[in-house]
């Protein structure tokens, strides 16, 4: 199956192109610049590179969120938009189940963490099933120390390990709370390849969504909405 995988929920977003699991072309560059301008380019690059087009993809897997309100709706609206046109299936993945599954830990908790932005994260909890993560509640956006304090409430005495590409974010609070002495693993912060293989195993159990169905989980309100005021 040739997958297409779409992240554009982070500044550093990238695209990767998959064979199954198999990663055979990705593209991801980290400047000031928003990736959701940036990403046509970089898909006119790689699809050149690999000498294939649109038409030949498969499934689209693409980040579903949480992260950048105006990155991840230029990513899901071309997903959208593509798999309309060329009939395809569509896997959407958590940007924070994709940190999550780069972690070598083996504790059966794991709380995948990413910055965003104004001193909040973006935050879950995940549990090891085998070969899957089953996500534990709500993704949330919250400042350090309020995620974790809910994951003291959710996770009790279980072990645990923070997963982030940005652990910078975490680690101070981690190590004035209940929680010092746990592992903070740093992963990559190309999420895209990660989110195809998630997206193969999605399609593998059937679970996909259409053109339809396919939307974002911002989390956090955009910009827009948290400023504008209605009638007084």
């Amino acid at each position: 199956m040739l997958i297409l995988a779409v992240d554009t929920s982070t500044q550093a977003g990238s695209l990767a192109v998959l064979r199954d699991t198999r990663i055979v072309g990705e593209v991801s560059t980290w400047v000031e610049e928003t990736y959701s301008s940036r990403m046509f380019r970089h898909l006119e690059f790689l699809l050149r590179e690999l000498s294939l087009d649109l038409q030949q993809v498969e499934l689209f897997a693409v980040a579903a969120g949480p992260g950048s309100f105006t990155g991840l709706r230029v990513g899901l609206t071309a997903v959208k938009g593509w798999a309309e046109v060329y009939g395809r299936p569509i896997a959407a993945v958590s940007g924070l189940e994709a940190v999550a599954a780069q972690a070598h830990a083996t504790d059966p908790l794991l709380a995948p963490v990413l910055d965003a932005r104004r001193g909040q994260i973006y935050g879950g909890l995940y549990e090891r099933r085998g070969r899957e993560l089953l996500r534990r509640g709500d993704e949330v956006v919250m400042m350090p120390g309020e995620f974790l304090e809910s994951l003291r409430q959710q996770a009790g005495d279980a072990r645990l390990t923070f997963v982030s590409p940005t652990p910078g974010v975490i680690a101070e609070s981690v190590a004035q709370s209940v929680f010092r002495g746990n592992v903070i693993e740093s992963v990559s912060t190309v999420l895209a390849p990660i989110i195809g293989q998630l997206g193969f195993a999605r399609a593998q159990r059937r679970e996909l969504v259409d053109p339809l169905t396919l939307d974002a989980n911002y989390v956090r309100r955009s910009d827009a909405e948290l400023l504008w005021k209605g009638p007084t």
